[in-house]
């Protein structure tokens, strides 16, 4: 359960009309996402995020702790998953039959 969300918004996500929040604070082992443009995760060793194609095609991902992020296309391509370590951000966008990973802040701690 997330511990915040903002405000509910109106997006059209593939046509259709998805009721989210712009932002939510994420502080469970596990999380799909909902039309969110930012979702930080926290306060939790792990956490598996789920990259919701029917309800979401852009997000930010920022990780205060270990994210393991997943979808049901592939990631850039070429990945079933992405791990994020703790500090990291990224950027995702569902273009097509893909998710990109557009920005990211490179490798934490390294």
């Amino acid at each position: 359960m997330p511990i915040f969300k903002s405000l509910p918004i109106i997006k059209i996500i593939n046509g259709k009309e998805i009721k989210t929040s712009e932002a939510v604070v994420v502080i469970d082992t596990t999380y799909k996402t909902n039309g969110e443009s930012v979702v930080v995760v926290k306060e939790v060793d792990e956490c598996n995020l789920f990259l919701d194609s029917n309800t979401t095609d852009h997000v930010v991902v920022k990780a205060l702790t270990n994210v393991v992020v997943s979808a049901n296309e592939t990631i850039d391509e070429e990945y079933n998953e992405i791990e994020l370590g703790k500090g990291a951000c990224v950027e995702f966008r569902k273009i097509g039959d893909y998710w990109y990973i557009l920005s990211s802040d490179g490798l934490k701690g390294s």
